[in-house]
């Protein structure tokens, strides 16, 4: 198949124009790094959070989920 097989008349753009632009490095890291009190807090206010929600939903519903 030829480049222009997308296009018949040839004056698509080149499949490959452009594409590796924006994929180079970015400084990155390879690690996250430590996770530290905050982020535990963080996390065990979100489970805290979600108890409370299903809580209302039991008691709004009087257990009855069907």
């Amino acid at each position: 198949m030829s480049d222009t097989h997308h296009d018949a008349h040839g004056t698509g753009p080149a499949h490959d124009t452009g594409h590796d632009a924006g994929h180079g490095e970015h400084g990155h890291a390879d690690t996250l790094g430590e996770v530290d009190w905050i982020m535990w807090g963080v996390g065990a206010l979100g489970v805290i959070l979600a108890l409370v929600v299903v809580a209302g939903l039991v008691m709004a519903t009087q257990g009855n989920f069907a």
